[in-house]
């Protein structure tokens, strides 16, 4: 039996706004893909990001292109060949996966060689509001190991020391989303200094980076919109010291098992995040936080209501996924 492939966009409503330096959204929209064959069905999804030049149509297009190629037995690395690296190749490729397991009845850890995958250690997101409103959000999750902290307007030294009265034990990630300045760069680090953060995430704008190549790093800073795939991080060494693997910029597992191998050949840490999704998109992104430094895979923690077999957090953790699920 020839496979079969699906392709469905789905919206899931969040619990409250979330907020970043760019803007709101109140809903997250997905794109899901299965493929078929005889022995069974294999499930994917991707988050449309328009920052990147993407969205719901323009991914779902380039979905339809491949149809007669995926439904024609085309491979995960013939997919790194005919697409580009983006939302659209992560649904496909991480649905290929699943296909495989499903299909050869194992599991993932099983054809990649690896330890079973075990519960990781995830940041929980504070959206970017005023220092009181951050304050009191981050006090009801000060239990947590990890929080990471939505930065990227004016007053955000407030901000980051009000978060921190409010979690004094917790692990703190700020992230600016590239809203901050070659003017207040500096302050800003300092600030995130003298609160002991952890990780400083893409302060400057992509493309108007090398400026941290010259500055001191009080904290650590990680890129994000500055990274998308294995071959953008030799560019990045010595602008940063950590980078933010998402599946989403990757184009999927394939890549970003090489994205994960290459940035340590380069000494970077590494980062596991996502857009806001279900945890259809975190699954196979608890691959690869198996060996990250720092895991933000909380995107279904912001949803109002997960898809059915959804992954299972604890006060501060996420566990691998069922194989109902994915994998």
């Amino acid at each position: 039996m020839a496979r079969r492939l699906s392709v469905t966009v789905e919206r899931f409503p969040l619990i409250s706004a979330f907020t970043i330096s760019r803007g709101s959204k109140t809903e997250a929209v997905v794109v899901k893909v299965s493929i078929s064959d005889e022995y069974g069905s294999g499930h994917g999804e991707c988050v449309p990001y328009s920052r990147y030049g993407e969205t719901v149509e323009s991914v779902v297009q380039s979905i339809e292109l491949m149809r007669t190629g995926i439904e024609s037995g085309a491979s995960r690395r013939s997919l790194a060949q005919d697409m580009a690296a983006g939302a659209a190749r992560n649904a496909l490729d991480c649905a290929l996966w699943d296909l495989e397991a499903k299909s050869n009845g194992t599991n993932i850890e099983q054809l990649l060689g690896v330890l079973p995958a075990r519960p990781v250690d995830t940041a929980y997101t504070i959206s970017l509001d005023t220092p009181a409103a951050m304050a009191a959000n981050a006090s009801k999750m000060a239990h947590r190991t990890v929080l990471k902290i939505k930065v990227g307007g004016e007053n955000d030294a407030d901000r980051m020391r009000a978060v921190r009265a409010a979690a004094r034990n917790t692990r703190l990630i700020i992230d600016a989303n590239e809203g901050w300045t070659p003017d207040n760069i500096r302050q800003n680090m300092r600030a995130a200094a003298a609160i002991h953060a952890s990780l400083v995430e893409q302060p400057l704008p992509a493309g108007q980076d090398d400026l941290l190549a010259r500055i001191p790093h009080p904290v650590p800073i990680c890129a994000d919109e500055s990274v998308h795939q294995t071959r953008d991080l030799d560019k990045l060494c010595g602008r940063y010291d950590y980078v933010n693997l998402k599946l989403d910029k990757t184009g999927g597992l394939t890549e970003g098992l090489e994205f994960m191998t290459y940035a340590r050949k380069l000494g970077f840490g590494v980062m596991v995040g996502c857009m806001v999704g279900t945890s259809l998109a975190m699954a196979p992104a608890l691959i690869l936080a198996q060996d990250a430094d720092f895991v933000d895979l909380d995107g279904p923690l912001l949803l109002a209501k997960d898809r059915p077999n959804g992954l299972f957090y604890g006060p501060s953790t996420v566990s691998p996924p069922e194989p109902a699920l994915w994998g």
